[in-house]
């Protein structure tokens, strides 16, 4: 028995895309092409080479532990917690955030999104307010050596710094009119949601920095004292200017809870993508096996401990936010620059003549400044290098502990072994009213289902679902079918119901699924089968973990057709 594929929602309208943009900005032309199910660099990168995945896959890990712990260290610095004790306050906001994660909280973005829009007017306001006090005095002309004006030009490019999420979110992106799920195309919904941001980046961030060198009445030491939270300081500056020191301080206290808060979302954002990208790399046996297990929740228990412990590692050693900023660069650059040059030397992406041309300049000016990146800033440097000799050492260990050797053979060949993915399972329904009935155990609802289905002459579905909290690429999430057999709980109720079947003259079907949305799974297998009569069990868990998940069963109410029956046993 096989388990039935499904698609992830593709619920993401062009207006919170760009909300989730604003927070994490640019993206690659290629994946809303050619990678409409999302993916990221390990996606792209894995068609040329594992290697090359892998090696990509550690620099991005790099670039969401510093994002992380610099994220969470401004943060601080905006709810304006002190120097002597904003490492401390880090520490535990990420130690908090991690704990939340937890319990595997669903949308993780919406923060992000509830936030983009007062971030705009803090922008927005900011501008205004400086608009009249904008000066040239202080401007300079670009430096006649090119080397400088190169140098200046990497030290800016953290604006790229968030091309990886919006990579992924392509995935539940609403698809074009006319397209199918087989054959994705989200092409109108990316540039509905790039142009307004692309803009406001790029005019909005010249024109606060514009602002910050007209305050010719402060001087350059206190501005460098304010550097870890500049947009308050903006606005407290020129709020003060325009309606006096009451409204500078009031306007500042909102501009540091709002980007303060947007901040916070960073982390979570970070932490959350770091431990799917390790789940990730250990479910295709590319790092150690342990870390694919779950914890009651569905989060993965061990990379969870390691995207907390890593950022709280670096804020440990760091002295303050720059020290932070000078290792961002080189992973976030690193990873996009495999990203890219995968893309456009890959010969089976559809992409135009001139679009492959502007990936292979881009992809070169980015690899020009990953390597100035690494010259000029040994600290970044060294630290990309203990990632990925640390990461690269545990692939070892794990392909060795697996048994794997490393060998080279032609083409054709692992084209002639490459194994080919078993066919849907689709029942053959016999005459009847089926049942569908959802159970974590061996619990009274099974056997209540079974006497059930003898009674209607029906088949019976009996589904388990592995929950698991962690957002995956969607390519990805096929690579290895899961299967029921390999599930020890689930193997032991399946096994039971199918021999309790046989006994009795009931044809019981196994249905095994890994999802992070147990009710929309519920749902969806419901109306695929089209099944008379859903039964559920009454939930047991504490209200702590019913607050953080929701209640599946209520969720299923909600939706569920009304031709179809729901039975809650308890």
């Amino acid at each position: 028995m096989e388990s039935i594929g499904m698609h992830r929602p593709r619920n993401l309208g062009w207006a919170r895309a760009a909300a989730l943009l604003y927070g994490d900005w640019g993206t690659s032309k290629a994946y809303v092409k050619n990678f409409p199910d999302g993916g990221g660099v390990y996606s792209a990168a894995r068609e040329q080479s594992r290697v090359l995945a892998v090696l990509g896959s550690l620099l991005l890990i790099a670039d969401f532990m510093v994002t992380a712990a610099m994220s969470c260290w401004d943060a601080m610095s905006y709810f304006g917690i002190s120097r002597e004790h904003v490492k401390l306050a880090t520490l535990g906001f990420i130690l908090l955030v991690g704990f939340i994660n937890y319990f595997g909280p669903k949308h993780s973005g919406s923060l992000a999104v509830l936030l983009a829009l007062p971030m705009v007017v803090v922008v927005v306001g900011i501008i205004a307010l400086s608009a009249p006090h904008l000066s040239l005095n202080q401007l300079e002309p670009p430096h006649e050596s090119f080397g400088m004006n190169w140098i200046a030009f990497c030290g800016v490019i953290l604006a790229l710094s968030g091309v990886e999420a919006i990579a992924n979110l392509t995935g539940v992106m609403k698809l074009n009119p006319g397209s199918t799920p087989e054959a994705p195309n989200v092409s109108a919904t990316a540039k509905k949601s790039i142009y307004p941001v692309a803009f406001e980046v790029v005019f909005g961030t010249a024109l606060l920095g514009w602002a910050m060198l007209s305050m010719n009445d402060v001087s350059a030491a206190d501005i460098k004292a304010r550097y870890e939270d500049m947009l308050r300081f903006l606005g407290e500056h020129y709020g003060t200017l325009t309606f006096g020191p009451h409204v500078g301080q009031i306007f500042g206290v909102f501009i540091g809870l709002v980007v303060g808060l947007l901040l916070l979302s960073a982390v979570n954002t970070a932490l959350a993508a770091m431990i799917g990208l390790i789940y990730m790399l250990a479910r295709d046996r590319e790092m150690p096996q342990p870390f694919t297990k779950l914890n009651s929740h569905g989060v993965p228990w061990l990379p969870l401990i390691v995207a907390v412990g890593l950022p709280m590692i670096l804020v440990v050693l760091s002295r303050d936010l720059h020290s932070l900023a000078d290792m961002y660069a080189i992973g976030v650059v690193g990873a996009i620059t495999v990203n890219l040059g995968s893309c456009c030397f890959n010969q089976r992406l559809k992409l135009k003549l001139w679009e492959r041309a502007i990936m292979v300049g881009t992809f070169l000016i980015l690899f020009a400044v990953e390597i100035t990146i690494a010259k000029t800033k040994p600290a970044a440097l060294f630290f990309a290098a203990c990632v990925l000799g640390i990461g690269f050492a545990l692939r070892w260990w794990a392909m060795k502990h697996a048994g794997f050797e490393t060998i080279i053979i032609k083409r054709e060949l692992a084209a002639a072994v490459s194994p080919e993915f078993a066919a849907h399972f689709r029942p053959n329904l016999t005459p009847g009213q089926s049942i569908l009935v959802a159970a974590r155990g061996l619990t009274p609802v099974l056997r209540f289902a079974i006497e059930e289905a003898k009674f209607r002459q029906g088949n019976l579905y009996v589904l388990y679902i592995k929950e698991l909290a962690v957002n995956l690429p969607g390519p990805l999430a096929n690579l290895e079918r899961p299967r029921w057999q390999d599930d020890t709980q689930a193997a032991q109720i399946m096994y039971a119901m199918i021999q309790l079947g046989q006994e009795i003259g009931v044809t019981v079907v196994p249905i095994y699924i890994v999802s992070d949305n147990p009710a929309a799974t519920i749902l969806d297998i419901t109306a695929t089968i089209g099944t008379d009569v859903l039964m559920l069990g009454a939930s047991h868990r504490t209200n702590l973990a019913r607050l953080l998940k929701g209640n599946v069963i209520t969720e299923v109410a909600k939706s569920l057709p009304e031709n179809i029956q729901l039975v809650i046993h308890s």
